[in-house]
């Protein structure tokens, strides 16, 4: 199967799923990442000495090492940068880290992969399940307007909608939580009710 059929079918999977599409993808393939790291990768030189220049994974993607299944790999990884930061500590100089988190990097390259995918497909059977879908958060969308060179008119429109639809009933909202108002806000849907949360998740994204 070729990588663009792996790609078109992991959207497709994704789409079926609540929020941005490439935010499940990336949430995914991240956990992916991480754990093929630490049980495949935590004796490669070349790893540990990227990962020691980061910091260690940045909050984000070292938040849940504790559940993840190689506790040894993760003390020696652990230890790599406590060691190194316990030494500015002791000049009582912060140690900065001199390289991006090696999560964030493969997490930018899976990105910029869908999205360019994304921006290029305009199969019948793919604009059907996108558009049936919540489609993409802001920030992916944004990430797609600064890489894409054209952005196709069907996922323009289809991503303008959803996001016009979605300021509207938060305004509207918004408006219905007056003093006086409690008839109109009784008459939201349950979904409009909690907008807030909806109109939260797709500005900063659920990738994590």
């Amino acid at each position: 199967m070729s990588e663009k059929h792996v790609n078109y079918f992991a959207l497709e999977k994704a789409c079926e799923k609540p929020g941005c599409p490439l935010c499940t993808i990336v949430s995914e393939r991240s956990v992916r990442y991480i754990d093929n790291m630490l049980f495949e990768h935590v004796s490669d030189r070349g790893f540990r000495s990227k990962y020691r220049e980061a910091g260690g994974f940045c909050p984000v993607h070292a938040k849940n090492l504790d559940s993840f299944r190689d506790g040894l790999a993760v003390a020696i990884l652990a230890g790599d940068i406590l060691a190194d930061m316990l030494v500015g500590i002791k000049k009582q100089k912060a140690v900065k880290p001199k390289a991006l988190c090696p999560a964030c990097e493969e997490t930018s390259r899976i990105e910029r992969e869908f999205l360019g995918f994304v921006s290029e497909t305009s199969d019948e059977h793919f604009v059907a399940f996108f558009t049936a879908s919540d489609g993409l958060c802001v920030p992916h969308y944004q990430l797609m307007l600064f890489h894409s060179k054209k952005i196709p008119v069907w996922i323009k429109t289809f991503q303008e909608a959803k996001f016009e639809s979605l300021l509207a009933r938060t305004k509207n909202f918004i408006e219905f939580s007056a003093w006086g108002r409690q008839d109109d806000f009784d008459r939201l849907s349950p979904k409009d009710r909690i907008v807030w949360k909806e109109i939260a998740l797709v500005l900063r994204g659920n990738k994590d």
